[in-house]
């Protein structure tokens, strides 16, 4: 593990029941002026599956996994809800640990799924308390992507069509983000479809693929990463493998825009179509997360990198 003495799954966090809905929402978009009726709208998504995202169940069972393969303590943390990452470095601190890996459960540039993260790391450390260095983004890791394909292979295999097209998901951010991620710009998309090239070449598929995007939460005037998923979907006409490269685990954006809107659209369509599942606890992405620990130390990304979205201005009084 080289001279890291624990590692820690920095993750997004979910809710555990109805009444924590609306106090995690609430978390995840302070400061950003979203409107309450978004709010709402995004709670009935959740209440839909009894106020429960799959995501901390997910984590737990990643840290179970990872827990047979490296050979130090394995703690998680989240940014939005529990277990709050500042309470696990706290917990850290108090079991004697010096200095971290931080395996962010996001393998991409951009602010939300790179930038980001090192701000939470800065927030939840302390002087005295661990050294935290996040490893690097892993889209393009062979254990990554030999997860992702064996994913694909077993949704093309329930789809049981030759002629199925694969079309691959990822969070949508604004058009500004995306042209600002990396230190040259544009590398959130530009890596994930190396991502989706790598995972067709793996499977040794020769057809026909996209690259879409889902889960846009912006006001309408503001330009996100487009097509959308379910736009994309009522131009095909062939059978569909969905294939969320951009995400580690079947939480809650994955489940309902994929499972519930996306299904409901196909079948409106009459439109053959399976999801593959995420990488989740894949015995290949699980040693590749030691396999990061064991990497030299990476180079922090520079602090011009992926810079946060401009926040519109209050109205003047």
């Amino acid at each position: 593990m080289g001279s890291y003495d624990a590692l820690l799954v920095l993750s997004f966090g979910g809710p555990e029941g109805p009444d924590d809905v609306m106090p995690f929402l609430e978390n995840v978009v302070r400061g950003r002026g979203v409107p309450r009726e978004r709010l709402l709208e995004v709670a009935e998504h959740y209440q839909r599956f009894g106020g429960v995202s799959p995501i901390n169940r997910q984590n737990r069972e990643l840290v179970a996994a990872l827990r047979e393969v490296v050979d130090v303590p394995v703690y998680w943390g989240n940014r939005n809800w529990h277990p709050f990452g500042e309470d696990t470095v706290r917990r850290m601190a108090a079991d004697g640990v010096r200095k971290a890996a931080v395996f962010a459960t996001s393998g991409f540039a951009g602010y939300s799924s790179c930038r980001q993260y090192y701000e939470d790391i800065a927030r939840i450390g302390f002087e005295g308390g661990p050294e935290l260095v996040k490893m690097r983004h892993f889209g393009d890791h062979p254990g990554f992507v030999a997860a992702m394909a064996d994913r694909v292979r077993e949704a093309l295999d329930r789809l049981g069509r030759a002629d199925a097209r694969l079309v691959f998901t990822a969070h949508s951010i604004p058009v500004s983000m995306a042209r600002t991620a990396g230190p040259a710009g544009g590398l959130y998309e530009a890596q994930l479809r190396r991502s989706a090239a790598l995972v067709c070449q793996a499977l040794g598929y020769e057809g026909p693929w996209d690259l879409v995007w889902q889960s846009r939460s912006g006001p309408p005037e503001v330009p996100w990463l487009e097509p959308d998923v379910l736009d994309h979907l009522a131009k095909l006409s062939q059978p569909v493998v969905l294939v969320p490269i951009g995400f580690v685990s079947d939480h809650m954006e994955v489940v309902y825009d994929l499972d519930v809107e996306a299904r409901q659209l196909a079948a409106e369509l009459g439109l053959p179509l399976e999801r593959a599942g995420t990488v989740g606890t894949h015995p290949r992405f699980v040693r590749m997360v030691r396999e990061l620990m064991e990497e030299p130390e990476p180079v922090p990304c520079p602090a011009t990198c992926c810079p946060p979205p401009r926040r519109p201005r209050a109205p003047q009084a």
